[in-house]
C-alpha cells in the first residue's frame, strides 16, 4: 500500500501543509471541515492512493500547521476556495477531483462554482449551501469565549456542554469507543478526546472568529448551484441533524447528483462508518472519472 507523506505548498499567498499519497493517475483533493485537519482524512489517504488516485489533504490555512495570517480579514469562504485551486495549480493539477467536509463542503461548491472546467468530480459531505443551521446564539458565543479567552477556554467550553460538541452525535461517541483514532494508543475513548483536542487547539483564533459568522451568514448558492454541471456525489451520516435536510437539497438542485446516507454515521461518516464512506466515495469517483487505459 502507498504510504503517505507530508509536506507543505505555496497556496494563495500562504503555505499549506498536505498529507499525500499516491502519484500522477487521477488527482483528489480532500478536505477537511471548521477546526479540522488533514488528519481527518489520514487513515483513508493510502487506500485511496492504492485504488489509483493521487491523494491530497491539506491543512486549510489557519488549521493545522499550515500558515495562519493572524488577521480576521484574511479568512473567508471564497478564499479557502481559491486558496484549493491554488493548491492544485502547485500541484500541476489541471483537472482534479474534489471532496470537501462540513466547511470545506462550502469552500468546495465555492471553488466548482468559480472554476467547474478545473473539477472532474464532486464530493459534498455534511455540507449546507447558505447559512448552517446551528444555535446561533451559542455559535456567537463561543466567537466571545475565543476572543478573550482563545481556543484552550473554548476547548473547555465545549467539554463543559452536556453532549460535548453540537455535531456530536450518540451514534458517532459509540462509534469512537469501537475504533482507534488516528493517533492510535490503548484508551480509545482518550485518544479520540485527544484527537478532537488537538485540532482544535492547532486551530487560529482569527480563522474561527471570522469563519464563524462567515458560515452563518453565507448567501444561499442553491440558485447557482441549480447551472452547476460536475458530477456530484452528496454525503450525509444518518444522524447527521444539522446538515442532513442541507444535503438533501444540495442533491436535489444540483443537476445529476445523487445523495448516499451513511446509516450509523453522524457528522464525520469517515470516522463513524469507514468502510460504507470510502465505499461510497470510491465508486462514485471511479465511474465519474474513469481510469485511463
Amino acid at each position: 500500500m502507498d504510504v503517505a507523506h507530508t509536506r507543505r505548498l505555496p497556496a494563495g499567498g500562504v503555505e499549506l501543509e498536505v498529507v499525500e499519497a499516491g502519484t500522477g493517475g487521477r488527482p483528489l483533493l480532500l478536505v477537511h471541515g471548521f477546526g479540522g485537519a488533514k488528519e481527518d482524512f489520514v487513515e483513508h489517504v493510502p487506500a485511496l492512493a492504492e485504488a489509483g488516485w493521487h491523494t491530497v489533504a491539506p491543512d486549510l490555512r489557519g488549521h493545522g500547521t499550515s500558515d495562519a495570517p493572524a488577521e480576521e480579514e484574511a479568512y473567508a469562504l471564497e478564499v479557502l476556495a481559491s486558496d484549493l485551486v491554488a493548491l492544485a495549480d502547485a500541484l500541476g493539477w489541471d483537472r482534479f477531483a474534489l471532496l470537501g467536509h462540513s466547511m470545506g463542503g462550502m469552500a468546495a461548491q465555492l471553488a466548482a462554482l468559480a472554476a467547474p472546467e478545473r473539477i472532474g468530480a464532486l464530493v459534498l459531505m455534511g455540507t449546507s449551501h447558505g447559512p448552517v443551521e446551528v444555535d446561533r446564539s451559542l455559535a456567537l458565543a463561543s466567537i466571545e469565549i475565543v476572543r478573550s479567552g482563545g481556543m484552550p477556554a473554548l476547548a473547555e467550553a465545549i467539554a463543559a456542554l452536556p453532549g460535548g460538541s453540537p455535531f456530536s452525535t450518540p451514534e458517532g461517541q459509540q462509534a469512537r469507543k469501537s475504533r482507534p483514532s488516528p493517533l492510535g494508543g490503548d484508551d480509545i475513548e482518550a485518544s479520540w478526546a485527544t484527537f478532537a483536542d488537538a485540532k482544535l487547539l492547532a486551530s487560529s483564533p482569527a480563522m474561527y472568529t471570522a469563519m464563524v459568522p462567515a458560515m452563518l451568514d453565507q448567501p444561499d448558492r442553491l440558485p447557482a448551484l441549480e447551472r452547476l454541471r460536475v458530477p456530484t456525489l452528496v454525503v450525509v451520516g444518518e444522524h447527521d441533524a444539522s446538515f442532513s435536510q442541507a444535503c438533501r437539497r444540495l442533491a436535489a438542485t444540483i443537476p445529476g447528483a445523487r445523495l448516499v446516507v451513511v446509516a450509523g454515521a453522524g457528522h464525520s461518516p469517515q470516522h463513524e462508518a469507514p468502510q460504507a464512506w470510502r465505499h461510497a466515495v470510491l465508486s462514485f469517483l471511479e465511474e465519474a472519472v474513469p481510469q485511463a487505459g
